[in-house]
C-alpha cells in the first residue's frame, strides 16, 4: 500500500521538533534515510515516527549510546510492525562490520579473531571533517557512564570466547606491519561488530568472532601531537565549561582537523581510506576449542574519502539492499546492526561496484 517512486521526486519539509510532520513523511515511504546528527539530540523522533507509521529507517550514526538506546526502546515495536531500523550504515560502521563478515566468509575453516587497522590518506590540501562529528565525540565521551547503565538495562547475553583469546593491545604501540604507530580506534566499530557477532551467535548459533579495532597514526611527531591534543580533550570533556569550549572552537582544539565549514571539494578528492583485517582461526576439521589457531588470513576494505564520499555510498547501497534484497533480510523486523541485517544480502557486491572495495590480500595460510 506504499507509494511507488514517480518520475518527479518531490520535496517534503519536516522538522524533528514537529511530530506530525515526521509522521506525514514516514507514511509516504517504505524507507527513510536519517541524517540528523548528532543523533543523541535529533535522531530518536525520526526513528519513532518511522516505527509507528510502518516505514523502515537507516542512519549513519557512530554513537553507541544512540544506537543501543534505539535497540532498547524500539526493537520489539519495530518487530511487531515488520519494519527494519538499521543504524551505523556509513563509514561507521559498514567497512568494519561487513569487513569482519567478509573475512569470515573467505577463510576456509572457523574464523575466531580479527584485528582491523585503519589508515587514512590525505592529498596536498590536507584532511578535514565537519564539526557535527566532533560534537558527537564530545558528548559521547562525556556521557560514557550512562552508556554502561544502558547496557546493563538491555541485559546483553555474554558473547563466548571461542579459540585463543584475542589480546588487547596497549593505548599506543609500534605496528611492524605498517611501520608506524597505532592506537585503539575510538569510533563505534567495536561495539557495532560485537552486536552483530552476538546476534549471529544467539540467533543462528554461528561461531562468534572476537574483534579489535585500531587506527594508524604515523610517526613519533604525530604521536606527540596526538597525545597532547588527546589529554587536553579528555580533560575538557569532563566539565560543562570544557565541553562548551570544545564545541565552540573545534578548529582550535583539533588542530584544524574539525571545522564548522567541513572539507573543501579538493580535500575530499585527495582523501581515501584503507581498513586492513588480520584474521586467525582454525582450519576445516580442527576443533576451535582445542589448541592454538592454525590458519591466518588478511583482507582489506578500501575506498574514497570516508566521511562525505564513502559514507553516502555505503548508506545508499544499504538502503538499496534493504529494499531489493528483502528476502535475504532477517525474517523478523527490529533494530539491527548492519552485519546482522545485511549478512545474507548483496550489499558487499553493491559496494564493490561503487568504489568501496572488499578484497583478499593474502589467502588463508595454514
Amino acid at each position: 500500500g506504499k507509494a511507488t517512486l514517480g518520475e518527479e521526486v518531490g520535496v517534503l519539509l519536516c522538522d524533528v521538533g514537529d511530530v506530525s510532520s515526521l509522521a506525514t513523511m514516514a507514511r509516504q515511504t517504505r524507507l527513510v534515510l536519517n541524517c540528523v546528527g548528532p543523533y543523541r539530540f535529533f535522531g530518536e523522533p525520526v526513528v519513532q515516527a518511522c516505527v509507528e507509521n510502518g516505514a523502515s529507517c537507516i542512519d549513519i550514526s557512530g554513537e553507541p549510546q544512540f544506537l543501543e538506546g534505539m535497540y532498547l526502546k524500539y526493537n520489539e515495536k519495530a518487530a511487531e510492525k515488520g519494519v527494519y531500523v538499521v543504524g551505523s550504515c556509513g563509514f561507521d560502521s559498514i567497512p568494519a562490520d561487513m569487513g569482519v563478515l567478509y573475512t569470515r566468509d573467505k577463510l576456509k575453516g572457523t574464523l575466531t579473531a580479527v584485528e582491523s587497522f585503519l589508515s587514512v590518506k590525505s592529498g596536498p590540501e590536507g584532511i578535514c571533517v565537519h564539526d557535527g562529528t566532533w560534537k558527537s565525540a564530545v558528548y559521547g565521551l562525556a556521557d560514557e557512564d550512562n552508556l554502561k547503565k544502558l547496557r546493563k538495562k538491555i541485559g546483553y547475553a555474554p558473547v563466548p570466547v571461542v579459540g585463543a583469546k584475542l589480546k588487547k593491545r596497549g593505548f599506543l604501540f609500534y605496528n611492524q606491519e605498517f611501520k608506524e604507530y597505532s592506537i585503539p580506534f575510538m569510533g563505534s566499530d567495536g561495539s557495532v561488530v560485537k552486536r552483530t557477532q552476538r546476534y549471529l551467535h544467539t540467533e543462528l548459533q554461528e561461531t562468534p568472532v572476537q574483534y579489535g579495532a585500531y587506527v594508524n597514526v604515523g610517526g613519533l611527531g604525530s604521536v606527540i601531537k596526538l597525545m597532547f591534543a588527546g589529554m587536553l580533550f579528555l580533560l575538557l570533556v569532563k566539565f560543562n565549561f570544557g565541553r562548551k569550549l570544545l564545541t565552540k572552537y573545534p578548529e582550535f582544539f583539533s588542530a584544524g582537523r574539525f571545522t564548522k565549514e567541513g572539507p573543501t571539494q579538493k580535500q575530499m578528492d585527495g582523501a581515501s581510506f584503507t581498513m586492513t583485517f588480520f584474521g586467525e582461526g582454525y582450519s576445516e576439521g580442527q576443533d576451535p576449542q582445542n589448541g592454538k589457531p592454525n590458519v591466518k588470513i588478511c583482507t582489506e576494505v578500501k575506498g574514497p574519502e570516508a566521511g562525505y564520499i564513502a559514507t553516502p555510498i555505503a548508506m545508499v547501497q544499504a538502503a538499496v539492499s534493504l529494499l531489493e534484497d528483502a528476502a535475504s533480510l532477517p525474517k523478523r523486523g527490529g533494530v539491527y546492526s548492519p552485519g546482522a541485517a545485511f549478512y545474507k544480502t548483496k550489499l558487499i557486491d553493491r559496494l564493490n561496484k561503487r568504489g568501496v572495495e572488499f578484497s583478499v590480500i593474502s589467502k588463508p595460510e595454514v
